[in-house]
C-alpha cells in the first residue's frame, strides 16, 4: 500500500447504511479511529434518519436524502466544534442511523391471569393476548432515553419493556371500561382503542409512537370455561320436560332392540308387566306432567316415575285505564272491575302470550264475563 492510499484510508468519505435486517432500530456507523472528511458523502435512505453525536450530545439530524457534509448543512456540529470561519479539516463524530419504519406484529400477553371485578360474575380472572406496532417518533428523546452509546439497538432490546406496559396499562383499561366479561369478545375493537389511548403516553416518554394495538383473545380460566359450557348446554336443551320425553323415548327404543336386557317387548316380560310399563311410559309423554322450569318433575319423568302435574298458575291480566297500565288482575278481580264499570268490552287488555294489547271482549276466556253482565236498563 502506497503512502497516498494509507493517508486516504485514514479519512471516511462515504457514510451510509444498507439495512439487511428486519429488527434493527439503531445502527452506529463504524468509524473506529478514522476521521470524517469534510465534504464526505452522506446517504440517508427512505425510512432512515442519520444522527451526528459530538461527545455524546445529539448534534445534527439528517432526513432521507443525499448530502455533502459542509459547515453549512451541519450548523449545530459547526457551533459545537467552533468552526466559526468554515474550518474544513477532517473531524470526529459518532454517526447513528435510525430505522423509522414501523415494527409490526409485536406480541403481548398476560403471563398469569389478571384478577378483575365483573358486573355479572363478580371477581374473575382473565387472560389476554394480542399484538402491537410501533416506530421511532422523537429521535432525540429516543437516543437519550434508550440508546446512549449502544452500537446496535434491536427490537429485542425494548419489546419486553413495551409488553409490560401493554399488559399493565391494558388490563387497567379493560377494568375501567366496565364491559361485562361475556361481552368483551364483541367489543375487541373498542377495547383496543381504549388501551391504545391509555398507553400511548408511556411510549411517547421514550420517543416512540404506538401505531397499532390489537386484542386477539380474552379468555377465562379453564374451570370457568367448563362452567360456562355447562350453562350453554342447558340453554341448548331448553325445556327440560321435552328433553326428558326425548330421553324416555330413546330408552324405550333401546329396550325394544335388546330383549335380553329386559325390554318391553322382550320374551322375558309377561303381557301384564309389559302393559304396566307401557302405561307408566305413557304418563311420561303427557305434556301436563312436565314443568320445563321444574328440575324435580323432569328428573322424575326421565326415570319413569309418575309425577303429579304442577298447580296451574292464575293468569295475570293488565288493563289500559286512562292511558296508564294497571294490574295485574286475576279473573275474580276483573269481575269486580266490570261491576264498577272500570272494565268494559272495549278496554284494552294484555296477558302473557299476546303480541299486542287487545280489546277485552276479543279474548276468549273473558267473553263469558261480558255475557253474564245484564244489559243496561232502557231509558236510564
Amino acid at each position: 500500500m502506497g503512502l497516498f492510499d494509507k493517508i486516504r484510508n485514514e479519512f471516511i468519505d462515504i457514510i451510509e447504511w444498507v439495512d439487511n435486517s428486519t429488527d434493527t432500530i439503531v445502527w452506529k456507523f463504524p468509524r473506529y479511529q478514522n476521521e470524517i472528511k469534510m465534504g464526505a458523502q452522506l446517504t440517508v435512505r427512505e425510512g432512515q434518519a442519520a444522527v451526528f453525536l459530538n461527545e455524546g450530545v445529539v448534534a445534527d439530524v439528517f432526513q432521507p436524502g443525499r448530502y455533502e457534509l459542509t459547515t453549512q448543512n451541519m450548523p449545530i456540529m459547526t457551533t459545537i466544534s467552533g468552526w466559526k470561519y468554515g474550518f474544513n479539516s477532517p473531524f470526529k463524530a459518532d454517526v447513528y442511523f435510525i430505522n423509522l419504519r414501523q415494527f409490526v406484529n409485536q406480541r403481548w400477553g398476560t403471563k398469569n391471569p389478571i384478577m378483575l371485578r365483573d358486573p355479572e360474575f363478580g371477581p374473575i380472572r382473565l387472560r389476554a393476548f394480542g399484538n402491537f406496532s410501533f416506530q421511532v417518533k422523537d429521535i432525540t428523546v429516543f437516543m437519550k432515553q434508550l440508546v446512549a452509546t449502544t452500537p446496535v439497538f434491536t427490537v429485542d432490546d425494548i419489546t419486553e419493556q413495551l409488553r409490560n406496559i401493554a399488559v399493565s396499562r391494558g388490563m387497567d383499561a379493560i377494568a375501567e371500561s366496565k364491559i361485562p366479561a361475556l361481552d368483551l369478545a364483541s367489543n375487541y375493537d373498542e377495547v383496543s382503542v381504549l388501551i391504545q389511548q391509555k398507553i400511548s403516553g408511556d411510549f411517547e416518554e421514550i420517543g416512540l409512537s404506538l401505531t397499532k394495538f390489537l386484542i386477539e383473545n380474552i379468555s377465562f380460566p379453564e374451570e370457568v370455561e367448563k362452567a360456562l359450557d355447562k350453562r350453554s348446554s342447558m340453554g341448548v336443551v331448553g325445556n327440560l320436560g321435552a328433553y326428558a320425553q326425548f330421553q324416555a323415548a330413546n330408552s324405550m327404543e333401546k329396550a325394544a332392540e335388546n330383549p335380553s336386557s329386559g325390554g318391553i317387548v322382550g320374551a322375558g316380560f309377561g303381557a301384564g308387566l309389559g302393559a304396566g310399563m307401557v302405561g307408566q311410559m305413557g304418563n311420561v309423554f303427557q305434556q301436563n306432567n312436565f314443568d320445563g322450569n321444574n328440575p324435580t318433575a323432569a328428573a322424575g319423568a326421565a326415570t319413569g316415575a309418575v309425577v303429579p302435574p304442577p298447580i296451574p298458575k292464575a293468569i295475570a291480566y293488565y288493563l289500559a285505564i286512562k292511558g296508564k297500565q294497571e294490574g295485574p288482575f286475576d279473573q275474580e278481580q276483573l269481575r269486580g272491575l266490570l261491576g264498577e264499570g272500570t272494565l268494559t268490552a272495549s278496554t284494552l287488555v294484555w296477558k302473557e302470550g299476546l303480541d299486542n294489547w287487545t280489546e277485552a271482549d276479543k279474548i276468549v276466556e273473558l267473553k263469558d264475563l261480558f255475557s253474564q253482565t245484564p244489559p243496561p236498563i232502557p231509558g236510564v
